[in-house]
């Protein structure tokens, strides 16, 4: 069991809002890696899709995900090939409760080894007067090479806005 978490990096959108969410040169002395987000977009409606890239490369994910969406749920298998991005969840989009941010971790076991990476996330959307989203996503990167950066982007093109933030973490069994 992991007992030690390092804040490698930590990203706040400012006030100009931003594409992606890149922690780049992530050393490879941890165990694992978990980021914590809290995100909201400016797209307009509700939400927005939440995207992950490893190394600067979007391919070689397949990734399988439980929705649930306060009304029932639903799961879905998809590779990069099926939204031409690597989707794990949903933010909220701007017309989504005012000042409220969807909130999510990502956790990478063995994020240096040499064999394909596995990750598990969890996304909960904030939106009181609409339908709100939660998924929960297990994914597998088919690559051996260590990841030395994570992307956040969104699936529409659009931004994340001011007070967006995403802290990177370091873990080390010992």
């Amino acid at each position: 069991m992991p007992n030690t978490f390092t804040k490698i990096a930590s990203i706040t959108v400012g006030a100009s809002p931003v594409a992606t969410i890149d922690f780049s040169s992530i050393p490879t002395t941890y165990t694992d890696l978990c980021l914590k987000m809290s995100l909201r977009t400016n797209r307009a409606g509700t939400f927005d899709y939440v995207t992950i890239s490893f190394n600067g490369s979007a391919a070689n994910f397949t990734l399988i995900t439980l929705q649930g969406d306060g009304a029932g749920g639903a799961a879905a298998s998809y590779s990069r090939s099926t939204f031409g991005v690597n989707f794990i969840g949903r933010s909220d989009g701007a017309t989504a409760t005012a000042n409220t941010f969807a909130n999510g971790e990502i956790y990478i076991p063995n994020y240096a080894g040499s064999q394909n990476k596995s990750s598990s996330t969890d996304i909960v959307q904030e939106d009181n007067t609409s339908t709100a989203y939660i998924n929960l996503t297990a994914g597998l990167w088919s690559q051996t090479a260590a990841i030395n950066q994570l992307t956040i982007t969104n699936g529409t093109g659009n931004s994340y806005v001011q007070y967006s933030t995403a802290t990177l973490y370091g873990i080390k069994n010992s």
